[in-house]
């Protein structure tokens, strides 16, 4: 049984969201958190379901390629609306893709991208601009077509956070995906609940500005889904 908490902001009546932290290739979990998902709706129905995942697909875990796969099929939970967000790690595969500097390829590659490619069954010894060519079509479109940021209602999703004291529509692509201070820190009012991975913890943070989510799977922590609902909240975790 779901356990909710007061949540820092208010969504409408009949409308609820199920947020996924930083997967990083652990498939065996997000396959059961969008059962426990499922599972969720059909004990408990609502008008308007969205599922949204907050980035960081790839890298470090063994099963990128197939997270990827998996996450490309819009149906995993039937009756949701799906947003896919980019994390850090996506733009750093993707950079990878095209950059003929070699230390942008290395860096990716010591950050996860050798299990990566291991996935995809790709020799990360090959020179780095033959990756591509190894790499699906449709998954590539895919990772190249996820979402900066969200918002719904009081709540703003984004990777790793926002800038205090930017306006939302101006705030840096590279911050939305990379950010840790000032953001962590910050205690004041940023116009919107923030809910965010990127920056791991043991258990999720819930602050009256913030929600991080990212709970360290790959680590040896655990999967966390967020549930939002009116003014409450609750963890899913796998």
């Amino acid at each position: 049984m779901i356990e909710f908490i007061v949540a820092p902001a208010t969504l409408p009546p009949e409308t609820r969201i199920y947020a996924i932290g930083d997967i990083h290739g652990c498939l065996d979990r997000l396959v059961q958190l969008h059962e426990a998902i499922a599972a969720d709706l059909l004990a408990r129905p609502v008008a308007d379901a969205l599922l949204l995942h907050i980035g960081d697909y790839i890298d470090r875990g063994p099963d990128s390629a197939q997270v990827v796969a998996y996450l490309r099929d819009p149906n995993s939970v039937p009756g949701t609306r799906v947003v896919n967000l980019m994390g850090n790690h996506e733009d750093m595969f993707l950079k990878a893709m095209v950059t003929e500097d070699d230390a942008v390829a290395a860096n990716w590659l010591m950050n996860g991208g050798r299990e990566t490619l291991a996935s995809w069954h790709v020799p990360h010894k090959l020179r780095h601009t033959a990756w591509v060519d190894r790499l699906p079509a449709m998954e590539l479109d895919f990772l190249r077509d996820l979402t900066i940021s969200h918002r719904e209602g009081p709540y703003f999703f984004a990777h790793a956070g926002i800038r205090p004291g930017v306006a939302l529509d101006q705030q840096d692509r590279h911050d939305l995906m990379w950010i840790r201070e000032p953001f962590l820190s910050f205690k004041g009012d940023l116009g919107v609940v923030v809910v965010h991975g990127h920056t791991p913890g043991r258990v999720p943070v819930v602050r009256p500005n913030r929600v991080g989510i990212d709970t360290g799977a790959v680590y040896g922590g655990e999967l966390t889904c967020v549930v939002l609902e009116t003014d409450k909240l609750a963890f899913m975790t796998a």
